[in-house]
């Protein structure tokens, strides 16, 4: 619940900071960053101020880390009068007071930071100290102080202006994470060694017209679409699911048609670009806070497309299935990815990913993890990109003598694996499908432990 506080409160609250930041001084006789949120109006703490705060902490940790500064003491204060941070921290105050502005002028959200920097003696090193000019007004782009002081601006004018840059970051921070960890998904899935028939770190496995370089190639060209993807699941999150994933289908043309202008016309990632841009929707749809619970994340990812296998597949006949998938769902009723996508991916949720987590558990590595888990999910769902490279009876021989694989060890070692990949390129099998399906398995493992 938002509370707004009195002139009073924010007087005392500004004492209280005072005699706070002069006792830690007197004690630790080091410089102190002192971190507080600009926010004009008489509310200072909402769930979205606060979380502008923790990006505010996190920036200046990240920059700290990468110097190898270290923080000697931190505490903070979160209170109705707003978040208070303080680090003590035994470096050059001019140097730290460089950093800070780095931070507040670098992002827009930075314009709601303020980043004190305290000499042990408790006076404030100013911006003209490091060759900067004084801060910008949130509205005009003004000196903030003379705006301050002529009251240009209302306060309902500040307060909305606040909120929407307080708005705009979380969604940029939130886009810009997923469609991170969806690269590096696409890019783990590649360098998974040796997967039996596909590209790998070691070679081309069944394919003659790609490697290892034409895939990092497309997933350098995907990460927009996934941060895209990510954006259009949250402006869209107050309305029906399907309404999300029927505005995503120009956008995944556009993916596709960037994946062929830089693999020269090769099909690397138009399974991953169908499935990992809907689960990106998916998280924009969400809470941040629910991106770590595979079950929420594939569940909306079934209710974004419910009813698709009918509507895709509904008037095929004979006579004008032309696509493999059309003819095997006419034929021998598999949905493929369609399939797996409506119902919520069972074959990541209930075997691909308990596979790779299991794995990791016991100690492997997340190559072999990995490896383990492409294994399970050829059994686990209708490869059609196999099936279409081969026939439908030579996948079920694959996939039986898979799983007889799987019994004797769900982790297979190298020499198996070779052995696999000597025999899928023999009969040209390449399961694509299973290998975009480890890459969702990657990315929600991703999701569980990085978010």
């Amino acid at each position: 619940m938002e509370y707004q506080v009195t002139l009073t409160e924010m007087l005392n609250a500004r004492e209280r900071r005072f005699a706070w930041q002069k006792r830690l001084l007197t004690q630790y006789q080091i410089p102190m960053v002192c971190f507080t949120m600009n926010i004009a109006g008489p509310i200072k703490k909402s769930p979205l101020i606060q979380k502008g705060f923790e990006l505010g902490k996190r920036y200046l940790k990240e920059q700290l880390d990468s110097l190898h500064i270290q923080y000697v003491y931190y505490e903070e204060i979160c209170e109705s009068t707003g978040n208070e941070a303080c680090y003590l921290i035994n470096a050059d105050p001019i140097f730290l007071k460089e950093i800070t502005c780095s931070i507040e002028d670098s992002s827009e959200i930075g314009r709601l930071f303020d980043m004190d920097v305290l000499k042990p003696d408790g006076k404030k090193v100013d911006r003209f100290e490091v060759g900067l000019s004084p801060r910008r007004c949130l509205i005009c782009g003004d000196p903030a102080r003379e705006c301050a002081r002529s009251r240009a601006h209302t306060v309902e004018q500040l307060q909305a202006k606040t909120k929407e840059i307080l708005m705009h970051a979380m969604e940029k921070e939130n886009s810009d994470l997923a469609a991170r960890l969806a690269c590096k998904a696409l890019l783990y899935e590649v360098c998974t060694t040796p997967k039996p028939g596909l590209v790998d770190r070691e070679g081309n496995g069944s394919h003659k017209d790609m490697n290892i370089f034409t895939f990092m190639d497309s997933a350098s060209t995907l990460w927009p679409y996934f941060q895209s993807c990510t954006q259009i699941g949250r402006r869209t999150a107050d309305f029906p699911a399907k309404h999300t994933f029927l505005l995503l289908r120009s956008y995944g043309r556009k993916a596709e048609a960037d994946m062929f202008s830089a693999t020269k016309g090769i099909n690397t990632h138009k399974g991953a670009i169908f499935s990992i841009g809907i689960l990106c929707a998916a998280l924009g749809r969400l809470p941040r806070e629910q991106w770590g619970h595979p079950d929420i994340v594939l569940k909306e990812c079934s209710a974004m497309t419910e009813g698709l296998v009918e509507s895709d597949f509904s008037g095929l006949t004979k006579e004008n299935a032309v696509t493999m998938g059309q003819k095997l769902y006419l034929n021998h009723g598999i949905t493929g990815i369609r399939g797996q996508m409506e119902a919520g991916l069972p074959a990541v949720k209930d075997v691909g990913l308990p596979a790779l987590k299991k794995g990791l558990s016991q100690g492997l590595d997340i190559n072999r993890a990995g490896c383990g888990a492409l294994l399970a999910l050829i059994t686990a769902a209708a490869d059609t990109n196999m099936i279409a490279r081969t026939s439908l009876a030579i996948w079920q021989e694959t996939v039986s003598q898979v799983r007889d694989i799987l019994a004797e060890n769900p982790y297979p070692g190298t020499e198996i694996l070779h052995q696999l990949d000597l025999e899928f390129i023999e009969k040209n099998l390449s399961p694509g499908g299973s290998a975009d399906l480890l890459a969702v398995c990657y990315l929600l493992y991703f999701l569980e432990t990085e978010v």
